[in-house]
């Protein structure tokens, strides 16, 4: 069957959006989809879902405070919301004003910082900052944890160490890996004991990742580029839970993405580095991953369109009806789904 955008829509009461993180992270809920089989559980009991054997594949990336605040040479106010950074003190960023500045203009920031216009690509515009030293360390001084527009609030001091994964490492998301969140140190300690193996990749999340579908036809939409890095460590855990007859169970839609994208070359799984903007419909042949630990996504989303190649598109549907009317929460902050995919993909 093909699919257009509008196949991916649903309704979703607007009180089951999470604004706030669940009191402890494993006790979110955990809503297991195998086909049309559906079971409610807690993500605590994650290690009991897999098998002794199984490897379970981390996004290390870690959460930058990307949203920064300033004003034009005009007076007037400017938001930013960090993209990437591509250089010590150069970045692609969402610009928010008034009016958009022009490229050559200037923008004012704390301490004596500004920001250049280079050039502008669709929404996003390059800018070469002057007076942050590097940029990283200026951001964690001067920016804000980038909190989705969804939740509806700016962040908080919480917010900090909420919206990060307690394996975060490599700097350089504006969006969190959101499916790692429920993951906390006594969860990771019950999945060693259960056997589990575990790897990590790093996909940088962007701003682009919110960016909406435009077109019916899916063919149409232009996917946004997010970097990943692949070790040889983790593809060699590949190799080896493939030789045992174990399960490879990607967390996170982004995880998922990095180990499909390495996995696209004619030698199959490979280490390196790159970009990508692999965009998974249904009808996609997935190489590498079984089982997909994700949150539950927007309407009309690339991640709804994702999550429905891998387990199936009337599964997937049903299980969101099935989500709405228990009263699960939704989107960053929310519970979480365990997806068996679909023999067929």
């Amino acid at each position: 069957m093909r699919y257009g955008l509008s196949d991916f829509d649903y309704a979703l009461p607007p009180e089951l959006i999470a604004r706030v993180p669940a009191s402890t992270r494993s006790a979110s809920r955990l809503l297991c989809v195998e086909g049309m089989r559906r079971s409610d559980r807690v993500f605590s009991q994650l290690p009991s879902l897999l098998t002794p054997g199984d490897l379970v594949v981390f996004n290390d990336t870690r959460v930058i405070k990307a949203r920064v605040f300033g004003q034009k040479a005009t007076g007037g106010r400017v938001e930013l919301l960090i993209e990437r950074v591509v250089a010590d003190r150069e970045a692609w960023a969402q610009v928010r004003a008034s009016h958009t500045p022009r490229t050559g203009s200037v923008l004012h920031f704390a301490d004596g910082a500004s920001a250049r216009v280079i050039e502008r690509d669709d929404r996003f515009h390059r800018l070469a900052f002057e007076g942050t030293g590097p940029l990283y360390e200026w951001l964690e001084a001067h920016g804000e944890v980038p909190l989705p527009p969804y939740i509806g609030r700016r962040a908080e001091s919480g917010d900090a160490a909420r919206y990060q994964t307690i394996y975060a490492r490599e700097p350089g998301a504006v969006a969190a890996p959101t499916a790692g969140l429920h993951f906390d140190a006594a969860l990771m300690d019950a999945l060693d004991a259960r056997g589990v193996a575990r790897g990590f990749v790093t996909l940088h999340v962007g701003a682009g990742t919110f960016q909406p579908v435009q077109h019916e036809e899916l063919a149409r939409h232009r996917m946004h580029e997010e970097a990943y890095s692949l070790p040889q460590s983790t593809v060699d855990a590949v190799a080896a839970t493939r030789a045992r007859g174990g399960r490879v169970v990607a967390i996170g839609t982004t995880t998922l993405r990095a180990l499909e994208a390495a996995a696209h070359g004619p030698g199959g799984l490979a280490a390196g580095s790159s970009r990508t903007a692999l965009f998974i419909t249904p009808g996609y042949r997935f190489a590498v991953v079984d089982r997909l630990v994700t949150n539950f996504h927007l309407p009309r989303s690339t991640l709804l369109m994702l999550v429905s190649a891998f387990a199936g598109f009337e599964p997937i549907r049903a299980a969101y009806a099935h989500a709405i009317a228990q009263r699960y929460r939704f989107y960053s902050y929310g519970d979480a789904m365990l997806l068996t995919r679909e023999p067929s993909n």
